[in-house]
Parts: structure tokens; C-alpha cells; sequence
């Protein structure tokens, strides 16, 4: 086996892996809730939480972690995501379930960003955007299996199992970096140079943008298994096929921004904005009928995760030779959406409005809408803004 495709393919494993824990308890609310002792509304904090622990942890560890060895630091930071699924798998109690998904989320991030960069190094420059997207494509897929076999697992065998097959399956993925990985020293850029570049103002806006705009995907997303048992009467089994078609719908709207955001980055991210908006601030009625609510889980798993793409390769064009810390810092700024949308999704179900979460998603993606207008100002066709120097769909 080719030694570049093996390395890579190992990296895009252990990205699934991560990938997976994030929104796995989304769709286990009702097991979580009803075995801790909680509602529904505060079982969903537990992603609050991992976001939260993503958004602070990840850039402090990518920092503190600079001058060491890479390969060192990438099984080291597996390693930590083992232990966090491994607590949160034992947890007796609902804080300690918090605990242990806080230890994982602290690895998410800066892993994150250590398989991006790594994988730029181990192919010729005029490869590097199919070497991202190789890696990066472990998010999507997670989105598209692991979330979804994890929810079915949830279901069948209890919600204590997803988070062991979850522990396992980091063991494996650093089974898989350890022996094909190189030996790479830490990265000749000081701290103060990363610093420099998330400084930016270009990459500042992008990270506003990102998180405003994604926490109107993550108000709904977060309760979706009990508004559609809740509001539009599907079973258990149902959402869990519903989930798995969101998950074919991120994944193949991140391919198709992907290669819009090639010929055209400002048109891109604002057709996603606008896109999300409509869908979201349909949901409450779309709801009221199955297939229609069938219709909006799939646009919305469609338009999700697009925005990635262009925000991305903006961030990656500006951070040149110190990417590391601007690239943790915006995959907090998913996370930070996540936090801030799950919260406020878990208002609104505590106060008995469920079904209405996509309006206050829609104002959120209409804020990241007008953002775009600072980060990505009009041009005509051809400028730089709009042909990144890196496409990716991270």
C-alpha cells in the first residue's frame, strides 16, 4: 500500500472517530435523560458541553502542545479522547457524563488542526487541497454513519454502549497512526507568528462568521430526535433513518460546496446562509406533516455543512506558514455555534416551545448571512476572494 495514501487514510480514520462523539448524544436524549435522572432539555447540555470544551481546550492545547513532536502529539491526543469516552461510557451520574465528554472534547480541536496541517506535508503543493479534503471528509462521514449506527446502538443495546464502541475504536485509529505516521518535529513558527495570523481581520470575520451562522444549524439539530418523536410522531427507528439521511446530506453538500467555492467562495457561503434560512424558519410548520418534515431534515443535512468549505479555504489563504492556531480556533468556532445554539435550543424546549427552534435558527443563519458582506465584500468574478488558494471542506 501506497506509504502517502496509508498515512492519510489513517488520519481521515481517527478524524471519523472524533468526529463521531460530538453529536452522538443528540440522538440519545431520551436514553440519557431518562437513566440520569434529567430532562431532555439538560441531557443536552452534554453537548454543550463538549462544544464549550472544544472552543476553549482547543486552541489553549494547540498551544501548549506547539514545539512538540508531531506524531508524538497526535497519538498522545487520541489517547486523551480514549479516556473522555471511556468516563463518559462509566458515568453514574449526569456530572460526571459531563466530565468525561469535557476530557474528550479538549483533544477534538487540536487534533483537528494537527491532521490538516499534517496531511498538507505528506503530499506535492499542487495536492494539498485533496489531501485536506481526504482528511477533513472523516467529519462528513461521521455525520453520515457513526452518529446514526450510534444513535441504533443507543436504541438497542442502551446509550452507555455507543461511548464503549467509541472508546474501542480510538484504540484502534492509534493502532493505525502509529506505524505508518513519520517522525515529524514541531513546526518551525513561533507562537507569536500563529497569534499574528489569527489577529487578521479577514480570519477574525470568518470565525464570527462561523460561529454565528452554524449555531442556527445547532438550535434545531441538537433536539431534532424529540421534535420529530415529539411534533411529528416518528418513531425511534425513523429518526435514526432520518439522522442517517441528514448524515448523506452534509455529506454530499460539503462535496458540492466544495467545488462551488472553487469558482465562486461569496456566492457560495451566501446561497448556503440563504438556503438555511428559509429551510429553518420552515421547520415549525414542516413539522405539522411527515413528509414535509422528511423534506426539511434532508435541505437541511444538504446546506449544514457547506458553509465549511469557503470559510475554511479564507482561513487556510491567510494563515501561509503558521496555520496551526487560526485552524483550531475556527473549528472552535463550529463548536462555539454548537454551544451557543444547543443552549439556546435547550431554552426554548424548557419552555415548553419545541417545535419552534427553527425560527430562532433562522435568525441566527440571517445574522451569518450579513456577516458574509464584511468577510467576503462583492468583487467581480475572477478576484482573489472568490479563488482560494486552498479549497477544503474541513
Amino acid at each position: 500500500m501506497d506509504k502517502t495514501f496509508a498515512r492519510l487514510a489513517a488520519l481521515c480514520a481517527s478524524v471519523f472517530v472524533v468526529g463521531t462523539s460530538e453529536y452522538l448524544v443528540a440522538g440519545l436524549l431520551p436514553e440519557v435523560g431518562a437513566d440520569l435522572e434529567v430532562s431532555q432539555g439538560t441531557a443536552g447540555q452534554a453537548v454543550t458541553a463538549y462544544a464549550l470544551g472544544v472552543v476553549i481546550g482547543g486552541p489553549v492545547v494547540t498551544m501548549l502542545t506547539a514545539r512538540l513532536p508531531r506524531k508524538g502529539l497526535a497519538i498522545g491526543l487520541m489517547l486523551l479522547f480514549a479516556a473522555g469516552s471511556a468516563v463518559s461510557a462509566l458515568a453514574p451520574t449526569f456530572t460526571v457524563l459531563l466530565a468525561g465528554r469535557v476530557v474528550s472534547s479538549l483533544s477534538h480541536a487540536a487534533f483537528l488542526a494537527l491532521a490538516l496541517v499534517m496531511a498538507t506535508g505528506l503530499v506535492d503543493e499542487d495536492k494539498t487541497g485533496s489531501a485536506i479534503a481526504a482528511v477533513a471528509s472523516g467529519f462528513t462521514v461521521a455525520t453520515l454513519l457513526g452518529v446514526p449506527l450510534g444513535s441504533l446502538l443507543g436504541h438497542a443495546a442502551g446509550w452507555r454502549a455507543p461511548f464503549w464502541v467509541l472508546t474501542a475504536l480510538t484504540l484502534v485509529a492509534i493502532a493505525l497512526l502509529a506505524p505508518v505516521l513519520p517522525r515529524q518535529q514541531a513546526p518551525a513558527a513561533r507562537p507569536r507568528d500563529e497569534i499574528g495570523v489569527m489577529l487578521q481581520k479577514p480570519v477574525l470575520l470568518a470565525v464570527a462568521t462561523t460561529a454565528v451562522g452554524f449555531s442556527g444549524v445547532a438550535v434545531v439539530y441538537t433536539y431534532i430526535t424529540p421534535l420529530l418523536t415529539r411534533v411529528a410522531d416518528f418513531s425511534p427507528t425513523a429518526v435514526s433513518a432520518l439522522l442517517l439521511a441528514y448524515g448523506a446530506g452534509s455529506f454530499l453538500g460539503n462535496l458540492i460546496a466544495g467545488r462551488l467555492t472553487d469558482k465562486a467562495m461569496s456566492q457560495t457561503v451566501r446561497g448556503v446562509f440563504g438556503g438555511l434560512t428559509g429551510v429553518l424558519a420552515a421547520i415549525p410548520l414542516a413539522v405539522a406533516w411527515q413528509p414535509t418534515a422528511v423534506l426539511a431534515v434532508l435541505v437541511l443535512g444538504l446546506l449544514a455543512t457547506a458553509t465549511i468549505a469557503p470559510l475554511q479555504g479564507l482561513i487556510m489563504r491567510h494563515a501561509g506558514a503558521a496555520p496551526n492556531l487560526a485552524t483550531a480556533v475556527n473549528v472552535g468556532a463550529f463548536n462555539l455555534g454548537v454551544a451557543a445554539g444547543s443552549a439556546l435550543g435547550g431554552l426554548i424546549v424548557a419552555a415548553g416551545a419545541l417545535r419552534f427552534t427553527g425560527l430562532a435558527g433562522a435568525a441566527l443563519s440571517l445574522l451569518g448571512l450579513a456577516l458574509t458582506y464584511l468577510v467576503l465584500p462583492r468583487t467581480r468574478t475572477g478576484e482573489h476572494p472568490d479563488n482560494p488558494a486552498v479549497p477544503t471542506a474541513a
